[in-house]
């Protein structure tokens, strides 16, 4: 932790002193992402609601591009010559009046963000503003999040409410994985039925672009590309004609198809300064060509590369596979590898990407992701490698990989912000936070990380971790819910992650069961063997212990939750989510826990436990029901009838199946035949 300064407002308890009989004498204004400077010094005297008013006034006149002159209480200048960044700001409540100056209008927006926090504090706390005086601009200009829409789309007003979040947030910019989201008019065949237009997904652009933040297109390239060759009309384009994978980069139609994609994604997206080409996780053979992957991979970089150029955009590119045919790959995610050994590593196959230095393309971002050892050796020396050859390199962390049901490691806080500080310290243009829809967990789960990776992308390292989910609680639900006994989101990860496979045999995993004869008996746990009680309960002792462990401390988390969505200021849909989400975990515990009743020697013991694995159909009825009721207030659940699935190469969890229930609770619908079947 840096030094830490108390009046910077981190969990900063503001004694106001003698006030209004109406108002506390005391608040808690917790601001996310913190300021760079702030300096509180007693209170103001305007009335809030008027100020509240004004608040609004002002907002609106900047999204319509109108007058910011006459709002009463409130003055705004722009002084381009103002020594702070382009999105920077310097705020002042007085006694009776808010001045906000800035040297472009983000920075008056930002500023106006901010105020807007500190009215919705005072508002919940019955308090008055501060008098306060803040200075405040970011730490990186480049502050995206990645939105991967490729197996769901939201429904669309809630992408409309996103970018009200990210605003308040300070996040500039959003990458959209588009995939087959999108109706594509040049190549129709590729949108599914259920995508937007390009005219809904420009009202979106144009109503984040109000709001300072600016969306770029991500068209998955060269690999990732069976939303496109699963089609039988694309199958002549794949490099393997038996994988719907890759294209092949060798085929002039390849280009054709790649370029009629971005063409309508840029007329969906027409604010964007990046083309994110993907070209991840891929090798090609050119239909056997002989030429080696990575020299085949950027002849097909240079292709996209020049497109994007042509359209004055920079092109961003994933960089793992020139690192993987490198063989240097590995020095960047293996932990026992001391300096010494990552740089004997490069040393030694350097020259395997030196050789084709003059192929990698200049106007290209190289986007370095880690989303688990972002300070390892081999991890800076691949940023290294790329800015020693003149080369532009920006990092990418993850608010989300390849969980179920919820983030897990608190959201990917440490992996957020130690990424987040090297680039500080690299100075680079920015981070990229991805948000992958592998398995899709329901979107409220991720907001959490999303203010985290607002935290440390605009401030750096101000808080500590427990500090700032301290913040986030507070803006999340209000200041009542701000202290560490109100944090059930960390408590709820343990028990998700046992959830998983609790239901399952030793060693099988629930996303790989689809290709599996007989799952139910290959996968599913064994029933007790009544005929040798207690053998069973031995095998199987962990989960059991497991079961019984998180049964209670989930039942005390549901309290908690319950308890907390009594009083919540706001985002009781998102405590639904996490409450849907402990149901279905506690599904799963009692299942296992019935099992062992059932192995007991008592005759008794066993009807009992027999009768309640019968009701456990109806029990698990009931608890789908709600989840997905709770989940599609927000999301569109199914995918459309007469969907194409690809070949999921990846055994995304979310690709299995059309109907949300069916990938989503597999496991559950096998242990509930298995139970129909063996318990009589």
């Amino acid at each position: 932790m840096k030094n830490f300064i108390p009046f910077l407002l981190f969990g900063f308890l503001l004694i106001l002193g003698s006030c209004e009989t109406s108002t506390k004498s005391e608040a808690r204004f917790e601001l996310l992402p913190s300021p760079s400077e702030m300096t509180i010094s007693g209170q103001s005297k305007l009335e809030l609601e008027q100020v509240e008013a004004s608040f609004e006034k002002a907002k609106k006149a900047m999204l319509e591009k109108g007058s910011l002159e006459g709002i009463e209480s409130f003055r705004f200048t722009l002084q381009p010559d103002l020594d702070l960044k382009k999105e920077g700001y310097l705020m002042e409540i007085s006694v009776d009046q808010i001045s906000i100056q800035a040297p472009a209008e983000a920075g008056l927006w930002y500023g106006l963000m901010t105020l807007g926090q500190l009215i919705q504090d005072a508002k919940d706390q019955n308090a008055v503003l501060p008098l306060v005086k803040i200075k405040d601009e970011p730490a990186l200009d480049y502050r995206a999040v990645h939105l991967d829409v490729k197996h769901h789309l939201e429904k669309k007003e809630y992408y409309f409410e996103l970018m009200d979040r990210f605003a308040a947030q300070k996040i500039n910019a959003v990458i959209v994985e588009i995939e087959d989201k999108l109706q594509y008019e040049l190549q129709p065949k590729v949108g599914s039925s259920d995508a937007f237009s390009i005219s809904e997904w420009k009202e979106l652009s144009d109503y984040a672009m109000a709001r300072h933040i600016r969306i770029s297109p991500l068209v998955q390239g060269l690999g990732h590309a069976s939303f496109i060759l699963k089609h039988p009309e694309y199958i002549p384009l794949r490099d393997d004609p038996e994988s719907d994978w890759a294209f092949n980069p060798l085929n002039e139609e390849t280009y054709k198809v790649q370029f009629d994609l971005y063409e309508d994604a840029l007329k969906a997206f027409p604010y964007a300064n990046y083309l994110h080409v993907g070209g991840d996780e891929v090798h090609t053979t050119g239909r056997n060509s002989g030429k080696s992957p990575l020299e085949l991979q950027l002849i097909w970089l240079n292709r996209v590369s020049e497109y994007a150029a042509q359209k004055g955009l920079t092109p961003i590119f994933w960089d793992d596979m020139p690192l993987k045919n490198a063989e240097v790959y590995r020095s960047i995610y293996d932990s026992k590898l001391t300096k010494a050994q990552v740089d004997s590593i490069w040393s030694a196959n350097e020259p395997n990407l030196n050789k084709y230095i003059d192929l990698f393309p200049k106007n290209c971002v190289y986007m370095r992701w880690n989303y688990d050892m972002p300070e390892s050796p081999g991890n800076n020396r691949a940023i290294q490698w790329f800015t020693d050859n003149g080369l532009k390199v920006m990092g990418a962390t993850a608010g989300q990989t390849r969980w179920n049901l919820m983030p897990q490691d608190q959201s990917n806080t440490n992996n957020i912000r130690d990424f987040a500080l090297i680039s500080i310290r690299n100075k680079a243009d920015g981070l990229l936070l991805t948000l992958w829809d592998d398995d899709s967990p329901h979107f409220e789960l991720y907001q959490r990380g999303n203010s985290i990776f607002a935290e440390y992308t605009w401030a750096g390292e101000k808080r500590s971790v427990d500090q700032l989910h301290q913040a986030y609680r507070q803006r999340a639900f209000g200041p009542e819910f701000a202290s560490a006994e109100h944090e059930f989101i960390n408590d709820l990860e343990g028990p998700v992650a046992d959830w998983k496979n609790l239901l399952l045999d030793n060693r099988r995993d629930r996303n790989r069961l689809r290709k599996l004869e007989n799952p139910i008996d290959e996968a599913v746990i064994p029933f007790p063997n009544l005929d040798s009680a207690g053998k069973w309960t031995g095998k199987y002792q962990s989960k059991i212990a497991q079961a019984q462990a998180n049964l209670a401390k989930v039942d005390s988390i549901l309290q908690q939750i319950q308890e907390i969505k009594k009083s919540a200021l706001r985002n009781t849909h998102q405590l639904e989510v996490y409450e849907q989400v402990a149901e279905v975990v506690q599904f799963s515990n009692r299942a296992i826990i019935t099992l062992a009743e059932l192995d007991e020697p008592s005759g008794e013991k066993r009807e009992v436990a027999k009768s309640k694995l019968q009701q456990m159909e109806a029990e698990w009825t009931s608890i789908q029901n709600k989840v997905e009721e709770v989940y599609s207030k927000t999301r569109q659940l199914n995918k459309p009838d007469g969907y194409i699935l690809d070949q999921d190469h990846h055994v995304h969890l979310a690709n299995q199946a059309l109907k949300f229930s069916d990938w989503q609770f597999y496991v559950e619908g096998l242990f509930l035949e298995k139970v129909k079947r063996e318990v009589k």
